[in-house]
């Protein structure tokens, strides 16, 4: 069975990876990942086996398995203390030591060293040992031990505290730094009502909103959070839905839409009935979508792990090497045979290896990774891998559909021509008619207030409507077919769909059906030409309509009257140009979305086929949303590249320096802390 644990106390990427390894060698455990940016633990074992689980995690360093459901920050103020007592002791172990004068005065300077050593000290020296002692060596505790211990062998007492309050120092700030960011994970799983409010016959009950079915009546009282997926049964209702998509403005809803779960209450109280149960819902669907975003690492994520795996065992050795080999050439020069300048070169190498440590890499990459999922998230999209995201970042060839992405998706009047008459009248009798089809055309009236009923209404598939409106025989449908019963039509040329009443005997004019568009669509092609994206518009619509949707928001290429395996293959030619992305409704375009390299649904958030077909999903169904998600994905891959270069830069540098005998051992860890801090520091810049 797969679980999902919470952990705590994990605040060090080298050790999740240990860990990791460790449960992987439990019999029954079939897979495991530990995700050390998000505090979780996946696991597929048996039932039996889950203690064996809980065990190894609870044994390892200072990680604990936590049952709630929302990460709780870890209190720093036990490390805090210690250093505070650490650099008190410190600075009257350097008073003492300066005064000096007498035995006493150096005795009680080298009791505080040792306090002070032991103060910050202690739980990096136990966590060493109890590694060793299970075979893991190559950790920071181990070289920070190595590191602080040497400095005392070499009566540099003062460096060989520093090195340990410094490395405390930077341990807590980068773990405050991950609290932050899992923090906003713990806001969003905030998104779920805690309970939901049922209507039954014998009266209200309070239940989980797991327990509600299809169809259940809930009271939504004002400031609640919707459990599910609702539709509106009152005449209209205000919502705040900022968590959801990231838009401050309240929506307004009217009877029969659909509400999203995680939206609050900002007005009255109303009655709502539920369109799809909680698994299914979209709060449901966003938290699972971003807790298991980082799961699929990106590339730059990939070789980092596997690059900190070999880095550390390899830098010891080379540790070791000029600890011996420089005082023994030296030795041999100086005809001594024996470890010329040893003290020299043992401090060089205890400083190489604390300069090594590759915290600032392997930190902050999956945490530019997890700030950028969690900034995607703020916004209304959903993002279901940091591999995706960092593939969209390279996107070169934008591909859309028309109907409900370029275009709203719904049938609305677009133009009233009456030849008798107001354009009031007209509608009034086309509504009328409307108001008793089936076909989505009458979609478009479905918002207009009937002044007239008909009666006897007939629907001929594919002609149009015939019945009796206030007692007058009326006919509305395509020009053919008022020409079957009898009445003279002027045809209209237009891309869009044109029907025709006639009413009491005479012909009373036309209406133009068309769908909307969108009004970011012009906007978002020219944010795209701005990012190098080329565009191109894949319809199966009509040449004409294409043509009219192509015109008005400014794309000079596109392909209509396209079947689903044609759509296919023009993906396919787009793929050629270079990294694709593929923008549909999610449902209808599925097969076209798994060719593209990466696929954003628009909406349709309760469709199943929209979350597994796409691999971001815009929540707000806002088209506007997709630049912000490029832009946001190349900001992202950049700042990952930009702490790569730093660090790598900075390590290489520091490595160099440390070589010399008149860098300090406190410098080096100094530097250590200090890039890791910086390269956290900059991951964080994803979120604004």
């Amino acid at each position: 069975m797969k679980r999902v644990l919470r952990i705590a106390g994990l605040d060090c990427p080298t050790c999740a990876a240990e860990l990791e390894t460790e449960l992987a060698k439990i019999q029954g455990v079939r897979s495991v990942a530990v995700l050390f940016v998000e505090g979780k633990l996946k696991v597929d074992c048996d039932d039996d086996t889950l203690e064996k689980v809980k065990a190894c995690v609870n044994s390892f360093e200072e990680a604990r398995v936590v049952e709630e459901t929302v990460y709780h920050a870890h209190s720093h103020l036990a490390e805090w203390i210690r250093m505070g007592v650490s650099a008190v002791l410190l600075v009257a172990a350097i008073v003492l030591g300066a005064l000096g004068g007498s035995s006493l005065t150096d005795i009680l300077s080298y009791v505080f060293y040792g306090l002070s050593y032991l103060a910050v000290g202690y739980p990096i020296l136990w966590s060493t040992v109890k590694n060793v002692c299970k075979g893991r060596i190559f950790d920071e505790n181990f070289l920070m031990t190595v590191a602080s211990v040497g400095a005392f062998c070499l009566q540099e007492f003062w460096e060989g505290v520093m090195v340990l309050l410094l490395y405390q120092l930077g341990e807590t700030l980068q773990s405050l730094a991950l609290g932050s960011s899992r923090k906003r994970v713990a806001a969003l799983i905030e998104m779920k009502a805690e309970s939901a409010l049922r209507l039954t016959d014998g009266g209200a009950e309070t239940v989980a909103p797991e327990q509600l079915a299809i169809g259940d009546k809930l009271l939504i009282k004002a400031g609640d959070k919707l459990p599910c997926d609702c539709v509106l049964l009152a005449a209209s209702a205000s919502l705040d839905m900022k968590s959801l998509t990231g838009e401050t403005a309240l929506v307004s809803k009217t009877a029969g839409e659909e509400l999203l779960a995680g939206s609050v209450n900002a007005g009255n109280a109303f009655m709502a009935t539920v369109a799809r149960t909680y698994e299914n819902s979209a709060v449901a669907k966003i938290l699972d979508m971003v807790e298991n975003a980082t799961e699929r690492k990106a590339a730059p994520e990939k070789f980092i792990t596997k690059f900190a795996k070999i880095y550390t065992p390899i830098v010891c050795m080379l540790a070791v090497c000029i600890a011996l080999f420089p005082p023994l050439i030296e030795g041999l020069l100086a005809g001594t045979y024996g470890f010329e300048n040893g003290a020299q070169w043992l401090k060089a190498a205890l400083t190489f290896l604390v300069i090594s440590c590759p915290c600032a890499l392997v930190i902050s990459v999956p945490l530019t990774y997890f700030s950028g999922v969690g900034a995607c998230a703020k916004q209304g999209i959903l993002v279901k891998s940091a591999a995706a995201l960092d593939k969209i970042a390279k996107a070169r060839v934008a591909a859309l559909d028309k109907t409900g992405t370029l275009t709203k998706g719904n049938f609305s009047v677009i133009g009233a021509y009456p030849e008798e008459g107001t354009q009031d009248e007209l509608l009034s009798v086309c509504a009328a008619l409307e108001a008793y089809s089936s076909h989505p055309i009458a979609a478009a009236f479905s918002h207009l207030q009937l002044s007239e009923r008909a009666e006897e209404v007939q629907e001929i598939a594919g002609k149009g409507l015939k019945g009796l409106v206030g007692g007058k025989t009326a006919v509305f449908g395509t020009a053919a077919f008022l020409r079957e019963e009898g009445y003279e039509v002027d045809e209209k040329a237009s891309a869009d769909t044109v029907l025709y009443l006639a009413y009491d005997g005479r012909y009373r004019g036309c209406l133009e059906i068309g769908d909307v568009i969108r009004e970011e669509s012009q906007q978002l092609l020219s944010d795209l030409k701005g990012m190098n994206v080329h565009t191109v518009m894949l319809t199966g619509d009509s040449p004409a309509r294409a043509q009219k949707v192509a015109n008005a928001i400014g794309m000079s290429a596109f392909k209509a009257g396209l079947l689903p395996t044609e759509k296919v293959e023009e993906m396919k030619k787009l793929k050629e140009l270079g990294t694709s992305v593929y923008v549909g409704d999610g449902i209808n375009d599925a097969p076209v979305m798994t060719v593209a390299d990466c696929a954003v649904s628009m909406g349709s958030l309760g469709s199943a086929a929209a979350v597994e077909a796409s691999d971001f999903v815009l929540v707000s169904d806002a088209l506007g949303a997709v630049s912000r998600l490029i832009r946001t994905a190349k900001k992202t891959k950049g700042i990952v590249y930009q702490n790569i270069a730093f660090s790598i830069f900075m390590k290489v540098a520091f490595m160099v320096l440390g070589l010399f005998p008149w860098f300090p051992l406190w410098l080096a860890v100094f530097a250590d802390v200090g890039v890791m801090l910086l390269a956290v520091l900059n991951s964080l810049r994803v979120r604004k």
